[in-house]
């Protein structure tokens, strides 16, 4: 982190990162949470650079400032200098000098641990896998995708619709695919954003090692953290592969899939969440909405913070389980829930599990359930006509 220093001094007293482009809310979630400074892009920056120097001592409370940063990159996205893509990156890095150091807070360490010995943070053994997830169709080699389901889908109740309506989706497409079932383990975003880079390495390298035993020459992933993850930093460990989220899927096999379906949404306003990882972290806005505007029944309307400009749900850097921005009207989530009851859609649409578990967590404790259901992109898809 040294070697940043000169540059993260002239972050500090700016602002332009709390805001959208047109400046009208605050558009840093941990900001929008805690309305203190301390929890802005600039001023956990000047924390860390004040760490750095030895002005500051470390405490539990210093990390977990450190970590209520879901890594949503609005800040990126809106500040004008031109360190602007590497502010992220420092964050992460000043997590992985505390990992170094064993200086991490206690819901971080059991989130590393539960991967470590597990293979995933819920501490599910490879048994535990849902039901409908052991019986999906294992991947052959010469199959033409493997379907890469990820921790929350392979595990979490709430996202067995997303599974279920992803593979009807693409058996109606005619996509020959196939899962890892058991062999399948974490993709090591989360491990990575946390700043645990040996342990994000060695899943890269387990999954690395399977792809190449398989012959893997093409993953479909349900969750935008390990497309990102797969995309950006596994492409570059000698095994180069085409990884595609599923929304590009829907997108391309449009015609086929509409064809097939009778749906239960008709007539309704639906309108999209944009994924931080699947976003802002890699340019991927216009597909998802191609997916839905393909398919007739439903009107799509958008909240007035979307594409670039989209507010974070609160769940990206692990914060689907650690939740360090829970507790409050002000918790990212609940905030994101009201602005898509705002619209008068009926349907609020998403492409991540991570965002699909915090926004329906968040319709529940907003009393929106008569007016606001959370699906994934195949779950609208599948009810549309």
């Amino acid at each position: 982190m040294k070697r940043y220093q000169s540059q993260i001094h002239r972050c500090f007293r700016c602002g332009y990162c709390k805001f959208p482009t047109d400046y009208s809310a605050y558009n840093c979630p941990a900001y929008s949470r805690f309305r203190f400074d301390t929890y802005s892009t600039g001023g956990r920056l000047w924390l860390i650079y004040a760490w750095l120097k030895g002005e500051v001592p470390w405490s539990e409370h210093l990390a977990e400032i450190l970590y209520t940063c879901t890594t949503c990159k609005n800040c990126v996205e809106q500040c004008p200098m031109k360190f602007a893509p590497e502010i992220v990156d420092w964050i992460i890095e000043a997590r992985s000098d505390m990992v170094e150091q064993g200086k991490i807070p206690a819901r971080v360490k059991r989130f590393l641990e539960s991967v470590y010995n597990y293979g995933n943070p819920l501490k599910k053994t490879a048994a535990e896998r849902l039901p409908w997830t052991k019986g999906l169709k294992k991947y052959k080699e010469g199959t033409q995708y493997l379907l890469f389901l990820g921790c929350l889908a392979s595990y979490e109740e709430a996202t067995r619709e997303m599974v279920e309506n992803c593979v009807k989706a693409l058996d109606e497409a005619g996509v020959s695919y196939g899962t890892l079932g058991d062999d399948e383990t974490c993709c090591g975003n989360e491990v990575y954003a946390m700043g645990e880079m040996e342990l994000s390495k060695q899943l890269a390298e387990k999954n690395i090692s399977k792809f190449k035993e398989l012959g893997v020459k093409s993953v479909i992933t349900l969750c935008p953290h390990g497309y990102n993850i797969m995309k950006n930093q596994y492409q570059n460990m000698g095994y180069p592969f085409e990884v595609l989220h599923y929304s590009q899927v829907l997108a391309k096999h449009a015609d086929e899939i509409a064809r097939k379906v009778e749906g239960e949404v008709k007539g309704k306003k639906v309108t999209y969440h944009d994924p931080c990882y699947l976003g802002r972290h890699n340019k991927l806005y216009e597909t998802p909405r191609k997916a839905i505007a393909a398919h007739n029944g439903f009107e799509l309307v958008e909240m007035p913070r979307n594409r670039r400009d989209a507010f974070c749900c609160g769940g990206g850097s692990g914060n689907f389980i650690n939740d360090y921005l829970a507790g409050s009207k002000d918790s990212p989530a609940r905030i994101r829930v009201r602005e898509a009851a705002e619209t008068g859609a009926g349907i609020l649409a998403v492409a991540c599990p991570g965002c699909l578990i915090m926004l329906k967590e968040a319709v529940k404790t907003e009393n929106l359930e008569d007016r606001l259901q959370v699906m994934d992109l195949a779950t609208v898809i599948a009810k549309s006509k």
